[in-house]
C-alpha cells in the first residue's frame, strides 16, 4: 500500500526575474512570499500556504509559461507505476528526485516525494 495526493501548483515562469513574478502572484493570491530562492540556484520561489492547501511554487523555465501540478507520494516507484497503468508516460527523472510525466491528455505533471512533514487530510490510499 502507498499514499499520494495533490501537493503543489507550479507556476512555470519564462522570465529572467523570478522575484517580479513572485511579487505579482503573491499580491494576486494574497499569499506572502516564503522565499525567492528555495534551492539557492535562482530557479524556485515559494508562496506561503496553509498545511491543508497545495504548495504554490514558482519555477523559472525556458519554455512557455504555464501551470503544472505535482503529486506527492510516500512511494515514488509505486505511484509512477500506478499512473503508468492509467496511461501516463515517464518523460524524465530530474535531479534523481522526481519524475516528470505526461498524462494521456498531453499535460505534463511531476511525481515527487512527500513535501511536507505531515501528509495532511486529503490523502489517497492505494493498494
Amino acid at each position: 500500500m502507498h499514499h499520494s495526493r495533490l501537493c503543489t501548483l507550479v507556476l512555470d515562469c519564462k522570465t529572467n526575474d523570478l522575484s517580479q513574478a513572485a511579487t505579482f502572484w503573491s499580491q494576486a493570491l494574497g499569499k506572502p512570499i516564503v522565499t525567492l530562492d528555495q534551492d539557492g540556484d535562482g530557479q524556485y520561489a515559494e508562496l506561503a500556504t496553509a498545511d491543508d492547501e497545495p504548495i504554490i511554487l514558482l519555477q523559472r523555465v525556458d519554455h512557455d509559461s504555464r501551470v503544472h501540478l505535482d503529486i506527492e507520494t510516500d512511494n515514488l516507484d509505486a505511484e509512477v507505476a500506478r499512473l503508468e497503468k492509467l496511461g501516463a508516460t515517464r518523460v524524465a527523472f530530474v535531479r534523481g528526485r522526481w519524475w516528470v510525466m505526461q498524462a494521456p491528455s498531453g499535460h505534463r505533471f511531476c511525481v515527487v516525494r512527500q513535501q511536507r512533514e505531515r501528509f495532511g487530510p486529503h490523502l489517497n490510499r492505494w493498494d
